[in-house]
């Protein structure tokens, strides 16, 4: 026989028993429940297997699975560092529905040994969201391949004062960037797992976290605290973390105006509202009339107490329908009832994700001074470099709370920069605690590499800093070696903006390293030594003296805050400060001209469209971020001098132009009035300014809204 008609008469075999055997997968199909079926709309899915469940099945998806006596004996950072595994919620057997399998952090997967990227406070100076969504695609793919579903992160709530331990972990101090960077980290999980942006809303103290209430008036919340949050919702997050704090005499858990008329009714949120851990509940009336669909890590007020209100009439099955409908959606959404997809967990910290890791780094350190051109240095012109302080060697990525993120390795500065300048260059490493010794040392250099700044000791989850400026010993230790050798250069590592003033004028060169992750130390040494062009901008304003910042107290059980802090603080009082919001410097330099825009005047309903022009001017290849500000020119409300409505970062060889462009929409620059309770767009004068940081503003132009 031919192989030719044997190929024949196995292919009809194939053809027929495949026609007899479509009619008896048909019936399997048509037997399936609907729930089951993954062809069938999510909505059908849901509204198929609510009524299937008891209330007791229902209730069971609305908390986690660690025991409640266990986890208030615990308590929340005790727990969160022991506990190094994802939290589940329960697991239901008879219906077939799978838990959800939660997992931290901010700056990389918290369970086995993952990549650690860079905090995001250096995410967040890159000012480059299409690298963040790929770190957020990475972490997503982490979290499925240690067999968790939902991963706790972005953290995006907005940095009032520098002081909150917590700074490191978002995105800095302008919602408009919180909110580009954290919706770009959510798009990126999202393609893997459930992101959950937290923490809802007005959470920036961490000493007084648990008690204290936050106070402030609608427009502040609406305007300043809440368009981040807005922003993440409008990405599809799915899940949405309530606070520890009080916002205006209600726990954030139990705050109906936060929970259900704005997420949930206002905005349209479809996913789970899910509690901060531990101590964020106290009480199960409060809480489910609220909206608070899920309570984490334990079933301490959603549990027994729970069933129990439902039975006595105090709770209605509608409130527990929703809040389970919720919960189901998200996992029907993210084909958590599907046969799992294969996550390689050979992948974690591979190769490619450390690279981006590095990567990251070295977009997101800023350059604060360069004076003479002191870098990049040229290893060839060196003899002998001196690194010193302890920092230099320590593995500094970050806070050991919620945040921990276990590494397979990191390279730290010291390392690094031996290994590579190895044979060429002699390095010389002091820790700095001797001072003399330090000095000593520098004097023997051709340059002097000196790293300091804070640790989680310093700065974290469950304590604020207590200083502004570096610690005496790291200041005296600078001012000791810059006297020593003229070309010293200072490398700060820290959560968010630290006060110099007292040694900035003694250095020709600072850089701004954050906690840059894993691959730290690599980044730092192709910055320093121009294999990279730095391109970070801050993304918070580093001020002269405390009395440029808001009041900060951390101690007192209510505090109130206003409209100001950050660049806007700064511009409304006529502050100076020691380096801008959006400030970074280049080895390039960059030009911004020709500013144009479409109109005018535009009615509310147009787009306005403004495009400019940015050349490098400079004999290196480099980053620019266009930052587009927007003022307010005879606005009926006191509103900021200028706030930021758009950037743009762009990648430039040497001579070379591009056209970047903006496309604005009147609603962007609404106002809420509280009276009328709604936003509102005046018929005004508004007024552009573009540039390379929130004080380097070289065009401008202005256009009016006019009409409907």
């Amino acid at each position: 026989m031919s192989r030719e008609i044997k190929r024949d008469k196995i292919f009809q075999t194939k053809f027929w028993l495949l026609l007899v055997l479509i009619p008896f997968f048909s019936l399997m199909a048509s037997d399936l429940p609907v729930y089951k079926d993954p062809s069938q709309p999510i909505e059908a899915r849901v509204k198929d297997l609510l009524p299937r469940m008891t209330l007791e099945e229902k209730i069971d998806q609305m908390h986690g699975i660690i025991t409640p006596s266990r986890a208030i004996k615990a308590g929340t950072i005790e727990l969160l560092m022991i506990e190094r595994f994802p939290w589940d919620t329960p697991k239901n057997t008879r219906l077939g529905i799978p838990p959800l399998r939660c997992t931290d952090g901010p700056r990389g997967v918290g369970s086995g040994h993952c990549t650690c990227f860079p905090v995001a406070m250096l995410r967040a100076s890159t000012w480059n969201p299409e690298l963040e969504e790929k770190v957020g695609e990475v972490m997503g793919y982490e979290t499925r391949a240690i067999g968790a579903n939902v991963l706790l992160a972005p953290c995006i709530n907005l940095i009032r004062h520098p002081l909150w331990g917590r700074s490191q972990e978002t995105y800095g101090e302008d919602p408009y960037l919180l909110g580009v960077m954290g919706s770009a980290f959510i798009k990126g999980v999202q393609k893997y797992a459930m992101a959950c942006a937290k923490h809802f809303a007005g959470n920036s103290i961490e000493d007084t976290r648990f008690f204290v209430n936050v106070k402030m008036d609608e427009r502040t919340l609406r305007e300043i605290y809440l368009p981040h949050f807005k922003m993440a919702v409008d990405a599809g997050v799915a899940s949405v973390m309530s606070a520890y704090n009080d916002l205006n005499g209600y726990l954030c858990a139990h705050n109906k105006h936060l929970l259900r008329d704005i997420l949930k009714d206002e905005w349209g949120f479809k996913g789970f509202v899910v509690s901060d851990w531990v101590k964020a509940v106290e009480d199960t009336l409060s809480a489910i009339n609220a909206g608070l669909d899920l309570e984490m890590p334990a079933g301490v007020h959603y549990g027994k107490e729970l069933k129990k209100a439902v039975e006595q009439g105090k709770v209605s099955e509608e409130l527990i329908d929703d809040a389970v409908s919720r919960i189901l959606r998200e996992k029907f959404r993210f084909g958590l009832f599907e046969p799992p997809l294969e996550f390689d967990p050979g992948k974690i910290a591979s190769k490619e994700h450390t690279e981006l890791a590095r990567k990251v780094a070295e977009e997101g350190i800023v350059l604060l001074k360069n004076e003479g051109g002191i870098l990049p240095l040229n290893p060839k012109g060196l003899k002998t470099l001196a690194v010193i302080g302890k920092l230099a060697k320590y593995p500094n990525i970050g806070d050991r709370g919620s945040s921990l993120v276990n590494p397979p390795y990191v390279i730290t500065p010291l390392k690094a920069i031996k290994e590579k300048l190895s044979g060429s260059v002699k390095v010389l490493y002091n820790s700095g605690r001797d001072l003399s010794q330090a000095e000593n040392i520098a004097k023997k250099a051709d340059a002097v590499l000196v790293v300091v700044g804070y640790i989680w000791k310093d700065e974290g989850e469950g304590h604020d800093r207590k200083i502004l400026t570096l610690h005496k010993k790291d200041e005296e230790l600078i001012k000791r070696v810059a006297k020593a050798n003229p070309k010293t250069i200072v490398v700060l590592e820290g959560g968010s903006a630290i006060i110099i003033e007292s040694w900035k004028d003694l250095v020709p060169a600072i850089l701004m390293a954050w906690y840059p992750g894993m691959e730290g130390g690599n980044a730092l040494y192709n910055i320093i030594f121009g294999k990279v062009n730095p391109s970070g901008k801050l993304p918070i304003a580093f001020p002269k003296s405390p009395d440029q910042l808001p009041e900060f107290d951390n101690k007192s059980k209510e505090v109130v805050y206003d409209y100001w802090h950050g660049y806007r603080l700064m511009d409304k009082k006529g502050y100076e400060p020691a380096f801008p919001f959006g400030y970074g410097l280049s080895y390039t330099r960059f030009k911004l001209s020709d500013l144009k825009l479409s109109k005018r005047k535009i009615r509310k309903d147009e787009t306005l469209k403004i495009r400019v022009k940015v050349t490098n001017i400079g004999e290196r290849e480099g980053a620019e971020v266009v930052q587009l500000y927007l003022g307010y020119k005879g606005s009926r409300v006191e509103r900021a001098v200028k706030e930021l409505k758009g950037f743009k970062k762009v990648f430039l060889a040497p001579g070379e132009t591009k056209t970047v462009s903006f496309e604005l929409k009147p609603e962007q620059l609404a106002y809420f009035d509280v009276e009328k309770n709604r936003w509102v767009v005046e018929e005004i004068e508004y007024l552009v300014y573009l540039g390379s940081s929130s004080r380097e503003l070289p065009l401008k132009a202005s256009f009016k809204i006019v009409g409907k």
